[in-house]
């Protein structure tokens, strides 16, 4: 590894990046849950109130069902969201990290990365997303999160809570694809070296989210239907495709959209402001000292074989031999930076250095001597001896 590919590398540890992912998933469901349930609201096929903006939606949940009815399920969100996001996180560095031995695509790094983490973290928060989408969901007979994930195993059994996992995957794999190359692309316009930068982190977590929101929206209508069942039993996603566009045509498949980006964009940029953030918390290293990630130019960079780390120095005696066999003509600039002394021959370094300690002394200058005071070349400064 040379000293480039070195510099180049984080700082934080496996441990500290999941321990920061798993405090910004929970943060990220928290804080911006009350919108992810008008988002599933605006998305039902079967809802009197579908047909609202958001903020009507919103009124019309906390007026008839009460003020606690937009945080319904939030508990099985925060006990899905931190192992979910503390792998998703660790998966996508260290994968990151890897890739960069074997390509030096960067975006095709970013999909493989991605992907790999969408893998693992929609495995384990998909069950908490069907418990939380049917309590979300209008008319909901269920009132705690115990209840629902028993009554689900009861009547569907274990494959209704990833019924929707494929569907999830589909969405997802773009989804993140999106999200993580356009969030690279802002830091490494806005951030190429890496540091602890909270708005850079901010602005491009959140351009990262409404970008990869308002493209994958299709599908996560499709992927609410398969969690809720509310249209009877859908049993994959192109039977869910038919039923959304029978019931609301081609229209319906871009159902809650705009919830959808105003939901995604602060979650993503609170999630990625949190994760920076701790990480650079929990590293303990001083501002000039932390790197959160690989940076843009020494990231992905083919590897070098051909540098050498040591140049030996050639021999002159060496040198004067190749030239008289070689006939090659001298090099100009050496020669008028380095002329060779009279007294030196072809004999070789060992015999200049030798006659060059046995050269008179050089006559000293005086400094003090002004150029107007000269009259003869022994008034110079120099010594008559």
């Amino acid at each position: 590894m040379n000293i480039d590919d070195y510099e180049s590398l984080p700082t934080t540890s496996v441990g500290v990046n999941m321990t920061a992912g798993a405090i910004a998933g929970v943060l990220e469901h928290v804080v911006m849950y009350p919108l992810d349930s008008v988002k599933t609201r605006m998305q039902s096929l079967t809802s009197p109130a579908s047909d609202l903006n958001i903020m009507s939606t919103l009124r019309n949940m906390i007026t008839r069902e009460g003020i606690m009815r937009p945080i319904r399920g939030a508990s099985a969100v925060v006990a899905g969201a931190g192992p979910a996001h503390s792998l998703y996180f660790a998966t996508y560095e260290m994968t990151k990290e890897q890739l960069t031995k074997f390509t030096s695509l960067n975006h095709l790094n970013y999909v493989i990365s991605g992907s790999l983490a969408t893998l693992i973290h929609d495995a384990i928060s998909n069950p908490t997303d069907v418990i939380k989408q049917r309590m979300q969901m209008y008319n909901s007979p269920y009132t705690s999160v115990l209840t629902c994930m028993r009554d689900v195993y009861q009547k569907e059994g274990i494959r209704a809570f990833y019924r929707s996992y494929s569907t999830q995957l589909v969405m997802n794999i773009p989804y993140q694809t999106i999200h993580f190359t356009t969030y690279e692309f802002f830091q490494n316009k806005l951030n190429l070296e890496r540091k602890y930068n909270p708005p850079v982190h901010m602005i491009a977590g959140g351009a990262a989210g409404a970008c990869a929101a308002a493209i994958t929206t299709p599908l996560d209508v499709v992927k609410t239907l398969l969690n809720t069942q509310e249209t009877g039993l859908t049993k994959g996603m192109i039977e869910a495709c038919r039923k959304i566009y029978r019931m609301a045509g081609p229209s319906g498949f871009f159902k809650g959209m705009t919830a959808r980006v105003l939901y995604s964009m602060p979650a993503t940029a609170i999630c990625w402001s949190t994760y920076e953030f701790f990480k650079f918390y929990l590293c303990g290293m001083k501002p000039d000292q932390y790197k959160s990630s690989i940076t843009g130019r020494s990231e992905l960079s083919p590897s070098r074989k051909a540098d050498t780390d040591y140049v030996l120095p050639k021999s002159t005696a060496v040198d004067d031999v190749d030239e008289h066999e070689t006939s090659s003509p001298p090099v100009k600039d050496a020669a008028l930076l380095h002329p060779t002394p009279p007294t030196v021959n072809a004999a070789g370094a060992i015999k200049t250095v030798c006659e060059l300690s046995t050269r008179p002394a050089a006559p000293t200058i005086n400094l003090h001597t002004r150029h107007t005071d000269v009259k003869s070349p022994y008034d110079r400064g120099f010594s008559s001896t």
